[in-house]
């Protein structure tokens, strides 16, 4: 008699739990409830989108969720044995595809829609900087399927490749970078990459009147500067107004600190390893020039922590003898990349050294200095040394006759380029190294006396 009980309470308990394979994890079913959803999978494109899923369920009521957050449900006739989920997918802006689920469940039991969605056409980058001359560029394309390329301005050619965008720039003779987009698009989306070509060097040499040029660099000649003219510096950091480069000549970790490409001089600031590295050029640094109109055309780094120059210092000067600001400085311009486009003139001297003074110095806000070429110049006599950007003079610096502590700019003085990193100006509002590598880029440099 207990040998029959054991046998037919172990039978119902067997059946029990083979009712159905759609049970929670602990095994356990309710007898004679089931749950069929439809579809059983959706397949929903980067776009995203509106789907709808039927549930037939023989319980007293049933629940769904999805544990996707790109995923939302709203679901009608829960208490029904026929009811909806609708399920809203959002766009995957992403370039890899993703898979989720919706559970749906009516007491202990469960079936579940899997959820997959293509991801959106990718591409490796954004935008392109093209020189001058132009080029052709290639641009790596992430696409489930075929694509197609094409570009809102003439000057640009755009051709769909295997698994790329080829982007042809035309060369250009405007002095102003130009801009074009190039649209990569499939069933799956599309992806815009933002194309820019520098301005083109201006060979134009205009004389202001009443002067002859006497020496100039076009950096149209070769890939490095000119020896017989340039000098590199070669210091550490803390040098001098605790920047935080060190200069070298010509390059360091595998890369030039400056180079010549498409007309212009690229003065490039990076870091390798712990190290900054930045380049600080002289010209005729042995003879320098006495008075005259000096002009470079330039184009301003980005970020905080850069501080591009152009100015000069006196030629030969004793240091031991004739201390600065004593011996004199004159910067025709300095910028901060932590005020961009505040773009200052300034002279040092014993009588006016950083005293804050409209005397010795002038700032102008040009809002596109570090996106285009401007021209700096400085006009220097025995009487004046007045400062110009772009034609427009910010400040006249007289010679009020009083003597060396005041004008000690009778001697030559030779020309200096440099991009400094941090420092006592360039740091005051802190650095960003993600700003690195920074590019300060110079048309010409040219000197005219009369």
């Amino acid at each position: 008699m207990k040998k029959y009980i054991f046998v037919t309470i172990f039978s119902v308990f067997a059946l029990t739990s083979s009712s159905c394979s759609n049970s929670d994890d602990d095994g356990q079913a309710e007898a004679g409830i089931s749950v069929k959803c439809s579809p059983e999978e959706i397949t929903a494109g980067a776009a995203g989108g509106t789907f709808s899923i039927d549930v037939t369920s023989t319980g007293k009521g049933w629940t769904a969720y999805t544990p996707d957050t790109w995923m939302g449900i709203s679901l009608d006739g829960t208490t029904a044995d026929k009811g909806t989920i609708k399920l809203s997918v959002s766009a995957n802006k992403g370039t890899e595809a993703r898979s989720g689920m919706v559970v749906v469940r009516s007491g202990t039991v469960r079936d579940t829609v899997k959820v997959s969605q293509t991801a959106t056409i990718g591409v490796a980058e954004t935008s392109v900087y093209a020189p001058s001359a132009g080029g052709t560029f290639s641009v790596g394309v992430s696409s489930n399927g075929n694509f197609t390329a094409s570009a809102d301005v003439a000057w640009i050619k755009a051709t769909a490749a295997a698994g790329a965008v080829s982007i042809e720039v035309e060369p250009s003779n405007e002095l102003k970078s130009r801009s074009g987009i190039v649209t990569v698009a499939s069933s799956e989306g599309s992806q815009q990459i933002s194309v820019v070509q520098e301005s083109a060097p201006d060979n134009n040499i205009s004389v202001p009147e009443g002067y002859r040029l006497v020496w100039n660099d076009e950096f149209d000649q070769g890939t490095t500067l000119n020896t017989a003219w340039w000098t590199h510096e070669e210091q550490g950091p803390g040098w001098v107004n605790n920047e935080l480069q060190t200069y070298v000549d010509g390059q360091a970790a595998g890369r030039r600190v400056t180079e010549i490409a498409d007309g212009k001089l690229s003065i490039n600031c990076f870091k390798a390893g712990s190290a900054i590295y930045s380049g600080r050029v002289y010209a005729n640094v042995s003879t320098g020039w006495k008075y005259g109109w000096f002009e470079a055309r330039i184009k301003l780094p980005k970020g905080k922590g850069t501080w591009p120059a152009f100015w000069m210092m006196p030629a030969g000067n004793d240091f031991a003898t004739n201390p600065w600001p004593r011996c004199g400085e004159i910067d025709i311009m300095e910028e901060v990349g932590a005020d961009p486009g505040d773009v200052s003139s300034t002279i040092h001297c014993q009588k006016y050294n950083n005293t804050g003074t409209a005397i010795e110095h002038a700032t102008l806000h040009v809002a596109d200095a570090e996106d285009e070429f401007h021209v700096y110049a400085c006009e220097w006599t025995p009487d004046h040394l007045k400062f110009y950007v772009d034609g427009k003079m910010i400040l006249d610096y007289a010679n009020d006759g009083s003597g060396v502590e005041a004008w000690p700019f009778d001697k030559p003085f030779y020309i200096i380029l440099n991009l400094a990193w941090g420092g006592d100006w360039g740091g005051y509002k802190g650095t960003d190294d993600s700003a690195l590598p920074a590019t300060m880029k110079v048309d010409y440099v040219r000197v005219f006396q009369k």
